[in-house]
């Protein structure tokens, strides 16, 4: 007891100007990382829990250059279903397209468009991406057809009558090929004649809308998607084959024997695919995560204002310090530090990167968004949403009763750590996004940096008093959780 440490958060400090390079704000880079190979646009991270992080969440960040982690409190199946929908919701091209027999209805593939939220089907000989290639099944060869029962070989376009490519095609050769011949989808073959992909001018469009997007090799939306312990490897599978781009393992408190085993299991099974790992809040716990094979780390242990660890176990350590002790290990080993929880302000985005962290991960700040699950309510004139507590005892009732698939009356024995409350509703997630962006360009630029690496050699924090804190004016600036 008697060397005890003090313990920073972010609202304890500020960073201390310095002569900036640039001349307008809006010059500050703010690309980051998210694990050793997956990179950000900005570094900004939606976090994997039930009312905030589904795959509307994680488009609408992938498209403005940050990225959602899909909560794993469901069945694997509708987990991987939610990565599936991400990754086919803007690609160049379309790996594995869509398929149906010549011999179906036109009923029967017009349900499989409404439930795959798609326009058009290739058709093939066995109705996958095996078979030969028949045709194309589109939304207007049914447009005004009344009877239904009809073939699809009726009504499609043969297969004599459609302009293909090969794979290697670039994207501006696509665009010049769909415009020449004022068609919409374009089917690739390879040199067997076997289905190789599918490229669509609303996917190219989307492509030059959407230009600051956070995308892999192929086009699609970057996504990442959460594990536990307990199913880590099987979960971990079917998210895989869904094309996750990064693996997270979630624990409350990542620093055991168990999840360095599991760590360690995901890296052998899935060699290819990061591992992101948290949380954690110390430097030990650094060091065994990274030699486990982690390729991120993920700081926070109680910061959250629906996280209540720190009162119902004692543990913990407030944000600023968490962060700049993980970091120092890490930086050493050159794995990227996401920063979990505890951001109120724009500005405390950029004191977790100058303490050394590549990005930030937060629930409250998107909680209440449009493209967050849940319902929104109206209370006294004023719009709301939900917001729960990974830990909280109604999170984990709602994920027993999906996983059971029924209502579930008697009440759990569990131990709690997490609360529900009410968030503002905010809009879209792009609007949240661009205010927290904001406040990192400016901290950047008052570090006297151009981008967040400098940001973080020429930082210089100062402690100040709860005075100090008054004068900020913060009792008129924070954002609405």
């Amino acid at each position: 007891m008697e060397n005890l440490r003090i313990g920073l958060t972010y609202s304890d400090v500020l960073l201390v100007p310095k002569k900036t390079p640039l001349k307008s704000r809006s010059e500050a880079n703010v690309t980051s990382k998210f694990s050793r190979n997956v990179k950000l646009n900005l570094p900004i991270v939606a976090s994997n829990m039930v009312s905030v992080c589904e795959s509307k969440m994680a488009i609408a960040l992938a498209r403005v250059g940050a990225i959602g982690v899909i909560h794993q409190f469901n069945k694997i199946k509708d987990q991987a279903e939610e990565v599936t929908k991400v990754k086919r919701s803007t690609c160049y091209v379309i790996d594995h397209p869509l398929c149906i027999t010549a011999g179906s209805t036109i009923e029967a593939a017009v349900k499989v468009m409404e439930e795959k939220n798609v326009t058009s089907l290739l058709v093939t000989t066995t109705g996958d991406g095996h078979g030969e290639l028949q045709g194309i099944f589109t939304s207007r060869d049914y447009l005004f057809e009344e009877n239904r029962e009809r073939l699809v070989r009726e009504v499609m376009t043969n297969k004599e009558n459609l302009i293909v490519a090969n794979p290697s095609i670039s994207s501006n050769e696509a665009k010049q090929l769909l415009h020449t011949n004022r068609i919409e989808k374009l089917p690739l073959l390879d040199e067997r004649g076997k289905i190789s992909g599918l490229i669509t001018t609303k996917d190219i469009r989307k492509l030059e809308q959407w230009n600051n997007a956070n995308r892999d090799s192929k086009g699609r939306l970057v996504v990442a998607a959460a594990v536990g312990v307990k199913d880590a490897l099987e979960r971990a599978g079917a998210l895989v084959e869904a094309g996750v781009d990064v693996l997270v393992l979630d624990i409350a408190h990542c620093h055991s024997d168990y999840a360095i085993q599991r760590i360690r299991e995901l890296k052998q099974a899935f060699p290819h695919i990061d591992v992101v790992a948290g949380n954690i809040a110390t430097k030990e716990a650094a060091r065994d995560l990274i030699a486990a094979g982690a390729d991120g780390l993920k700081v926070g242990i109680g910061p959250s204002p629906v996280c209540t660890t720190r009162i119902m176990s004692g543990s913990g350590v407030p944000q600023l310090t968490a962060v700049f002790d993980v970091c120092q290990i890490a930086k050493q080993h050159g794995v990227p530090v996401c920063a979990d929880g505890g951001i109120t302000y724009p500005g405390d985005v950029a004191k977790a990167l100058a303490a050394g962290a590549s990005s930030i991960m937060t629930g409250s700040k998107f909680a209440g968004c449009k493209e967050s699950p849940g319902m929104i309510f109206t209370k006294d004139g004023r719009r709301y949403k939900r917001y729960m507590g990974s830990a909280s005892y109604q999170n984990n009732h709602e994920k027993a009763e999906k996983m059971k698939g029924k209502h579930i009356k008697e009440k759990l024995n569990i131990h709690v750590e997490g609360v529900p409350i009410l968030v503002d509703y905010k809009g879209p997630a792009a609007g949240v996004v661009e205010s927290l962006i904001k406040g990192l360009r400016s901290g950047i630029s008052y570090c006297g940096a151009r981008d967040i690496q400098s940001m973080q050699a020429n930082a210089e924090f100062m402690q100040i008093t709860s005075a100090g804190w008054h004068e900020s004016g913060s009792r008129g600036n924070k954002m609405s959780d």
